[in-house]
């Protein structure tokens, strides 16, 4: 079978991605692509790497449009993808990029976001620990699908093997993240300019603002925290892609530095897309660049009392893109790789 697909905020970074990845599935059609300012110009005006879809012209974003395909997938800034989902009754599986359905928890999303509260769907990060269980068994059959954020993706599989194998507390996290300016979207902003990031770094989100913090939360509460605490701070850095998150947090009590290690390698020992490096051994960016692969380390500071986590990942593509592909290939009983590489770019 062959499902029929639509991608709305086709002409951003989340939306190329996403066609990026699908355009190489050969159990799917890309028959509409759709945008909001762009809506009639041809997709290659604005995607000009993606030269098998050059055919494609962007329709504008409405329910009518979106409705009567097989799959839809929503890359539209938050708060926006909720005035469509609704109206999608006759679309078998929706795949939502942004944040609109992703918290369980409305006064969260009166804090950190605002607006109408839809919703949850299930959550696509399939990796994840959640009630003793991977996140994946939530996903088979699934119809209506919460891609991730990316920074809170990373966070939380960095952390959910030692909350779930009670090695490490939830009272004292602290994260800090390099993150690529892309996670921000295609619109312009002065910050994000080349001139103004270029030999530069700075922090944004600082004192608990960051809107991935209670998704974060969410996801610590369902491998067993009961009140994680998460001082989170991403850095903006000047590279296009990638997430680098270093995470700490406090070392249980008469815990051995085999148990630690034990857990993230219990968690991840056989999954395809979430490496554990050997001891020592610290990712990078630039080895996961265009995969949907998580490398991550594990470190004991015993002097400190701390186990230090440190994780990379592409945002586009494991961080968001990759991770509704990889959701979507389990909700309809596809192979899970399919269009999915481990493999990044380099140089």
């Amino acid at each position: 079978m062959t499902y029929s697909v639509a991608v709305s905020g086709a002409s951003g970074y989340a939306g190329g991605e996403i066609l990026r990845l699908l355009a190489q599935h050969p159990d799917v059609e890309i028959t509409t692509v759709t945008a909001h300012s762009n809506a009639g110009d041809p997709l290659i005006a604005h995607q000009p790497h993606l030269r098998s879809l050059r055919h494609l012209e962007l329709k504008p974003t409405s329910p009518e449009v979106l409705s009567g395909h097989d799959i839809v997938f929503l890359a539209l800034p938050h708060g926006q993808s909720g005035q469509y989902t609704d109206a999608l009754t006759n679309v078998g599986l929706v795949v939502d990029a942004g944040a609109d359905h992703r918290l369980t928890s409305k006064d969260a999303w009166d804090q950190f976001y605002g607006g109408e509260f839809h919703t949850p769907w299930t959550y696509g990060v399939p990796e994840l620990l959640v009630d003793g269980k991977k996140q994946r068994e939530n996903l088979v059959g699934a119809t209506r699908i919460a891609a991730p954020g990316c920074n809170a993706s990373t966070v939380s599989l960095s952390l959910v093997p030692g909350i779930a194998a009670g090695v490490i507390k939830a009272d004292d996290i602290v994260t800090v993240l390099a993150v690529g300016p892309s996670g921000a979207g295609k619109s312009l902003k002065t910050h994000l300019l080349a001139s103004e990031m270029l030999g530069s770094a700075s922090a944004y989100g600082v004192g608990g603002t960051h809107r991935h913090i209670p998704e974060i939360q969410q996801a610590l509460r369902g491998a067993g925290a009961v009140d994680p605490r998460v001082s989170f701070t991403p850095v903006l850095v000047p590279m296009a892609r990638g997430i680098l998150a270093t995470t700490t947090a406090r070392i249980a009590d008469g815990v051995t530095d085999a148990e630690i290690r034990a857990a993230w390698e219990s968690a991840y020992g056989d999954e395809v897309f979430v490496n554990l490096l050997p001891e020592g051994v610290q990712p990078r960016i630039s080895d996961v660049v265009g995969a949907n692969t998580a490398l991550m380390s594990v470190a004991i500071d015993r002097a400190a009392g701390r186990v230090i986590i440190t994780a990379a990942v592409d945002n586009l593509a494991k961080g968001t893109a990759g991770a509704a592909i990889q959701s979507m290939n389990i909700a309809l009983g596809l192979n899970e790789t399919t269009a999915l590489t481990v493999n990044g770019v380099a140089p």
